[in-house]
Formats: structure tokens, C-alpha cells, sequence
């Protein structure tokens, strides 16, 4: 019998599809219900790319895992859309998310250095700030506005806090750059121009991410609302948006992560000229995004 090889995806990474493919399985939720027995014993078999660090090797948190994203952000987001009018409640699901997102990009970071405490905790209390702010502000603004523009305060929020809190959780990949490896898998050296890249292409995954789920049902509220259903059923809101969530997030959260590789790759020209001195400057080059 072949032994399988399980530091490389099972799907084609070349591919949107296969990349599709893989991340529907890793972040399938049913992997947060497997026991830490059966991952370490799978280190030793199949099932690996859910819970395991592709750099460091170590298993990682379960909040933080991608299998987590669906039944954690559908409840998030579901409470984000329904209670938006209430500042109590604003201030309550935006610092919970930002607190979740944290943990989610610390978890998912490229690289194999931890990040010092302090850098984490400002990193997490400014995004944390800025959310907020956002979505005070435009809430205030919105109050002028037609009611359907409201329901769209969260999505503007948390896309804000995005572009704000991963490039702060990776600062230091922004510093110090990120490792970048020729085809046979060998170090190059560091990259801040990979980092940039890597960062941004994550920041895009994730407002894609959230896009449907926090601007379809909206505007289903929205006309729920007009014909008197919302009136009659008031506790029906949150419920019907959480599931609403969750039916997007299942589909977009595997879908967006594969937009782009996770192990992406760049012209060793496009990077720093040190970089290119110590191989061929027209060589491919990769380095680990994060997600």
C-alpha cells in the first residue's frame, strides 16, 4: 500500500475547483465534533488539512479553525443583522466578533513565529476600536436613511474591521516579511512584498466571505418587514437570519478561501532584489498566504 502523502492537499491546489473541494472538507463543521485522539492518529493516515498548522505542524485552536467558520460567524452574523439598532447590542456583537476574528487570524497566520503578546493585544484592541466606530457612526448616519439601508451597517462594519484587523494581527509579517521557498521546497529567505500580497489576498477572501450572508437577507427583512410579517412574528428575526447565514456560509466560506492558494505562488522578479540574488530571477517562487 502507497503511504499518502498528508502534508500536501488531497485536491489539485492548481485548480479553483480543486481548491473548492479542499476547503469544503476542511472546513466542513462535522471535523470540530472529531476527538483529539482520532487527529493525532490521523497524522498518520488521511484526515490532517482541518486541524493541523501547515507550517508549524501544530494542531490549532479549535475557535480558530476554518471548520469553525460556518457555525460560529452564521450565529454572529445572524445576531449582527437582527439586533443593528440597538446600541447595547452593537457594541456587544462587534466586539464578540472582532474577538472571534482575532483568534481566527492568529490561528490561521503565516508562518512559524508566534506573535508577541503585546502586538497581539493592541492588534486586537484596535480593530476591535475601529469596528465599533464604524458601525456607531454609520448607524447614526443610517437613522436619516431608508430602513434597508441600516440592515447593511453591519456588512460596512465588518468589512471595515477586516481591511483594519488582519493586516494588524500579521504586522509583524508586514515587518519582517514572510518565508518564501524554491520548487524543491527550500527557503529563499523573507519577504515583505509576499506578505502584502498574502495579506491582501485574505483580506478579499473574507469580505467576499461575508458578502452574501450579511447583504442578501437584508433585504428579505427588509421586505418581511413591509408586509407586516416581521410585525406579527417579531421573534421569527433572528432565528430566520442565523439559518439564512449559515446556508450562505456553507457555501461561501469554502468558495472564497479557495480564490485564491493557500500555498500561492510569484515571480521571484516581482520581489525584493536581495531575494532574487540568491536564485534565478525568472523563478516561480511560493510562500504561505494564511487564510
Amino acid at each position: 500500500m502507497t503511504r499518502i502523502d498528508v502534508s500536501n492537499p488531497q485536491f489539485n491546489q492548481n485548480t479553483y475547483w480543486g481548491r473548492a473541494r479542499h476547503f469544503f472538507a476542511t472546513t466542513n463543521p462535522l471535523n470540530l465534533l472529531v476527538s483529539s485522539k482520532a487527529l493525532e492518529e490521523s497524522r498518520q493516515i488521511v484526515v490532517y488539512d482541518s486541524a493541523f498548522h501547515p507550517e508549524t505542524d501544530q494542531k490549532m485552536l479549535i475557535v480558530g479553525r476554518m471548520s469553525a467558520q460556518v457555525p460560529m460567524n452564521m450565529a454572529i452574523t445572524g445576531c449582527m443583522l437582527s439586533y443593528y439598532r440597538s446600541t447595547p447590542a452593537v457594541v456587544f456583537w462587534q466586539w464578540f466578533n472582532q474577538s472571534f476574528n482575532a483568534v481566527v487570524n492568529y490561528t490561521n497566520r503565516s508562518g512559524k513565529d508566534p506573535l508577541p503578546l503585546s502586538q497581539t493585544l493592541t492588534s486586537y484592541l484596535t480593530a476591535t476600536s475601529g469596528a465599533l466606530i464604524t458601525a456607531l457612526s454609520l448607524n447614526r448616519l443610517a437613522a436619516r436613511a431608508p430602513p434597508l439601508v441600516g440592515r447593511f451597517v453591519p456588512f460596512a462594519a465588518v468589512s471595515a474591521a477586516n481591511c483594519v484587523n488582519i493586516p494588524l494581527m500579521r504586522s509583524k509579517e508586514l515587518r519582517e516579511g514572510i518565508l518564501v521557498f524554491d520548487s524543491n521546497g527550500q527557503e529563499i529567505g523573507k519577504s515583505k512584498i509576499a506578505a502584502k500580497l498574502a495579506i491582501t489576498q485574505v483580506v478579499i477572501s473574507r469580505i467576499a466571505m461575508a458578502a452574501p450572508g450579511m447583504t442578501l437577507p437584508p433585504i428579505l427583512m427588509d421586505a418581511l418587514e413591509k408586509r407586516g410579517v416581521l410585525g406579527r412574528m417579531p421573534w421569527i428575526a433572528a432565528p430566520l437570519q442565523v439559518a439564512l447565514c449559515g446556508v450562505f456560509l456553507t457555501f461561501t466560506t469554502p468558495m472564497c478561501c479557495a480564490l485564491f492558494p493557500q500555498t500561492a505562488s510569484v515571480a521571484i522578479s516581482r520581489l525584493e532584489p536581495e531575494l532574487q540574488s540568491l536564485t534565478n530571477c525568472s523563478a516561480i517562487v511560493n510562500y504561505n498566504k494564511g487564510l
